[in-house]
């Protein structure tokens, strides 16, 4: 018997199914693989996504994200036998499949190959493509971890080959399981082995730092999508400016969205625009829905490369900022900050962001932000004119009685 437990979304539960596979959203996967004696022999959790380049009928390239492509099968997933190792397939969409294969060493097993098809048929994901069919990318990975490890990445890990690059994250695998148990010791892929600095999220006022940073100036501001079987999902327009405090270190770093990549993932309660760069590991804007009527920045993620090649990383789930309605998108002209915590905060600059309900790829009505609103200075101005004036009323009634009292003699 095959038996799969997966969890889609995170809070909407775990499913078990057996012998018959069901429907499953590619964010956060996570399967659970038996044995004909019930026993777990590949255990396996992760999110992806894919960035495919392709040609259109009048020449131009076109470059699609697929990060959500509705109901998924894994027909051929298996725990592998003495002819052939265990694999994970993977099967979405109109002619999408991903599959992994594992072997088996003395005391090593490795997750050996992983390939990738796309259909450019699916005219909906693959709009005026010139040429139709499905195409395959394989590559080899050949990750070696010690038998009754599982294997741990959750930094970003890239492949990239001809038009395709692949984004994986959250990463636990661990094939050839050991007596049905998976195991609790943890084998780090090298860039999680270079997470030794995490520095906490403090909400009190940082120290002032022994070194000053340089003015910088405004950033670039650079434009992201993120596309799923529905078309565009998630819209962002922003320049990004990043303000870091190190072991006393203050800087400010500018970010370039020419030399940045971006990805990320739609869902009806959640949203992720994921940045990344040869320095940003990962850069996350995660988005709520909240009483069902409106969306908000609930969660800022970052990891990064500091110049003197340590690593920085913060995490913040608790924030609250880009308030609007559901339908329609944010809007905020003038230098914003997001404080993330006491050690890191973003300056955003001509921000416009729609995380849900984005229709025909175009930004709806947007709610700006108190910064922009300049009719508020109005009544503000009108409010001190008017005081301003009462005052001077006042001061001149008082000085005339005073000298209407001193032309008076007592008798």
């Amino acid at each position: 018997m095959v038996c799969f437990r997966l969890a889609p979304v995170p809070g909407s539960g775990l499913l078990l199914l057996c012998l018959v596979l069901g429907a499953v959203s590619s964010y956060a996967l996570e399967l659970n693989l038996t044995d004909s004696e019930n026993a777990t022999c590949l255990y396996a959790k992760w999110q992806m996504n894919f960035t495919i380049r392709y040609e259109t009928t009048d020449k131009h390239n076109k470059t699609v994200t697929i990060s959500d492509l509705g109901p998924a099968t894994y027909s051929g997933s298996s725990c592998g036998d003495d002819q052939n190792g265990p694999k994970i397939a993977v099967q979405f969409g109109s002619g999408f499949s991903w599959i992994v294969n594992f072997t088996e060493e003395t005391s090593f097993y490795s997750i050996d190959s992983i390939s990738f098809s796309y259909n450019t048929n699916d005219n909906t994901t693959f709009p005026d493509a010139k040429e139709k069919g499905v195409f395959t990318v394989s590559d080899r990975v050949a990750f070696r971890v010690p038998l009754n490890d599982i294997f741990r990445c959750n930094s970003l890990l890239t492949l990239g080959k001809n038009d395709v690059v692949q984004h994986y994250w959250d990463v636990h695998v661990q094939a050839f399981v050991q007596n049905g148990t998976v195991s609790t010791k943890e084998f780090l892929c090298d860039k999680d082995k270079t997470l030794t600095t995490v520095l906490p999220i403090v909400p009190t006022t940082v120290p002032s730092p022994t070194t000053t940073p340089s003015p910088k100036e405004k950033p670039e501001v650079g434009s992201y999508s993120v596309v799923n079987s529905n078309g565009t999902c998630l819209l962002a327009t922003m320049g990004l400016q990043l303000n870091i405090t190190h072991d006393k270190v203050a800087s400010v770093i500018n970010i370039n969205p020419n030399t940045t990549n971006f990805t990320g993932s739609c869902h009806p309660q959640t949203a992720l625009l994921r940045l990344s760069s040869s320095s940003i590991k990962y850069l996350d804007f995660v988005f709520a829905v909240k009483n069902e009527n409106r969306f908000y920045l609930k969660e800022v993620n970052v990891s990064m490369y500091l110049v003197n090649g340590s690593v920085f990383s913060i995490a913040n789930n608790n924030l609250s900022y880009w308030d609007a309605p559901l339908g329609s998108s944010y809007m905020c002209n003038k230098e914003q900050t997001v404080s993330v915590s006491g050690a890191f905060q973003i300056n955003t600059f001509d921000l416009r962001v729609q995380p849900f309900n984005v229709m025909e790829g175009k930004y709806s009505t947007a709610q700006e932000c108190s910064l922009d609103d300049d009719t508020i200075l109005i009544p503000i101005i009108v409010g001190a004119g008017l005081s301003g004036l009462i005052i001077v009323i006042v001061i001149a009634y008082l000085i005339g009685r005073r000298k209407s009292y001193a032309g008076y003699q007592t008798l």
